[in-house]
């Protein structure tokens, strides 16, 4: 009887897997899902599995071919690479592409499409995987949200801290150094709140609200050296739309930008950082001499919500003692624009600067109109990026260790769902066709998913996090007091 079944299984997997017969030959490319179509891609990622965008095909065939050698076929109701095959073939077609010719099976007949290519970089994406945020887009606190990692040379995902380990808590601004995970911060929002910093494993809680700086730290950014880490001190609001295809306006009424030094766990201050103004999103230079932040002038919020625009804007600041420049200098005035610039982060190599451009506000996540650009920073020329932006929402940037890729939260699926979207740039800041995190099963992966990602990182290696003793550090409700130097 054990025979019989197994032959039934194996005569099952033949009968859903038909050999292309005569195929009708089609000159136009393959509409898959992902839209994996010319994109550019790193030795080692994780195989780019596809089906195709009309859920009505029985099958698919597809042949990958390696212009420099080495060749896979699968066939099924989906693209289904095995994860060692397509690592060897990515790997030996470095600087070449990779032709993929794929045939759909639809009412019993089969159709051959135009081959299309996926290149393969000779820029290496040597980091150990993502760290990022998925959160629900219900906008309210609990439910699943959590802060997970996901290995991008497989499909493997690992949580690092949920809410199911701290129920009822809103964990947030989860931050690396430059990739470096050995040096981690992150927020606790709420009842039992506080701001983790993680040095070489060991965690330790602190309370960084202050007289004078009157919230907890937030929007996170560390210096190189590995002993400050920036942070902006704000409140956070939301605001719903009425009768409107846009659905949420997230605000702040204040916010400040203080640096931590996390070796005696005091407060720098700057009276340019803390005006009347509302400063946001800080971020050091690769150098660490400079720290730039976006500011926007105080308005009514949230009636006068239109009227956010943040400048663009750097201070010097020396490692050595710890003291900001006299002087802030604008790269991008928000008037002269008639746009809102937030969320800078410079390439770790120091040649490039990528921010949001919105018409409005400090939280472009919420903004249809939301797109990334780029800042070369040997001369302050500046352009969009219109090689990756979409007609939704672009947001939450990171850069790769290598500053030769970078990834990005993307709505343009479906306006509501912020997905994770990986490009190359080359020296000349030519930018490649973003493609999205590849899945095993990508329609059945995102069909399923309820969560939008947020604030996505690279880290180097895998993050070591004990949860446990997280959830007894936030539940202790003991916090070191932060001193203001």
């Amino acid at each position: 009887m054990r025979n019989i079944a197994i032959l039934c299984l194996v005569l099952l997997a033949v009968a859903c897997r038909p050999e292309v017969d005569h195929p009708q030959s089609a000159d136009e490319w393959p509409q898959i899902w992902p839209d994996y179509v010319g994109v550019t891609v790193p030795a080692g990622i994780a195989p780019l599995n596809f089906a195709m965008a009309d859920e009505q095909v029985e099958c698919v065939d597809v042949v990958a071919k390696g212009s420099k050698g080495g060749q896979l076929h699968v066939n099924g109701s989906y693209a289904d690479f095995d994860i060692d095959d397509w690592k060897e073939l990515t790997e030996q077609n470095k600087g070449g592409e990779i032709v993929m010719t794929v045939c759909a099976l639809r009412d019993g007949r089969w159709t051959r499409y135009r081959d299309f290519t996926i290149q393969v970089s000779e820029m290496p994406l040597d980091d150990y995987g993502l760290t990022y945020r998925r959160i629900p887009p219900g906008y309210e606190v609990g439910g699943h949200i959590g802060i997970y990692q996901r290995d991008l040379h497989s499909f493997d995902e690992f949580p690092i801290l949920t809410e199911t380990t701290v129920p009822g808590r809103c964990m947030n601004c989860h931050t690396a150094n430059a990739t470096d995970p050995s040096r981690l911060t992150m927020q606790i929002r709420g009842d039992n709140g506080g701001t983790l910093i993680q040095k070489d494993g060991v965690q330790k809680w602190l309370n960084t609200r202050t007289d004078s700086t009157r919230a907890a730290g937030s929007y996170a950014y560390w210096h190189p050296g590995g002993d400050y880490c920036a942070y902006a001190v704000n409140s956070v609001h939301q605001a719903f739309y009425v009768g409107t295809g846009q659905r949420i306006e997230v605000y702040h009424r204040f916010s400040d930008v203080v640096v931590l030094d996390t070796r005696n766990d005091e407060l720098l201050l700057s009276p340019l950082l803390q005006t009347d103004d509302l400063e946001i999103f800080p971020a050091f230079s690769a150098k660490g001499d400079t720290l730039y932040y976006s500011t926007s002038k105080p308005c009514r919020v949230p009636a006068e919500y239109d009227k956010v625009k943040c400048s663009l804007c750097a201070i010097p600041f020396d490692a050595a003692t710890g003291r900001f420049g006299e002087a802030a200098d604008t790269l991008l005035n928000a008037r002269q624009y008639d746009k809102s610039f937030v969320l800078a982060k410079p390439s770790y190599d120091g040649r490039w600067l990528m921010y949001t451009v919105a018409d409005c506000g400090n939280f472009p996540v919420c903004r249809p109109e939301a797109d990334l650009w780029l800042m070369d920073l040997r001369t302050r020329a500046t352009r969009k990026l219109d090689e990756v932006n979409s007609p939704n929402t672009e947001s939450w940037h990171s850069w790769s260790s290598n500053s030769r890729w970078f990834v990005f939260a993307s709505k343009r699926d479906d306006g509501m769902y912020a997905r994770l979207f990986l490009a190359c740039i080359d020296s000349q800041g030519r930018v490649s066709k973003p493609f999205l995190l590849p899945q095993r099963n990508p329609r059945k992966f995102y069909g399923e998913m309820m969560d939008s990602y947020n604030m996505p990182d690279f880290t180097r290696v895998k993050v070591v996090f004990d949860a446990r003793e997280a959830y007894r550090q936030v539940f202790n409700d003991e916090r070191k007091q932060v001193k203001i130097r």
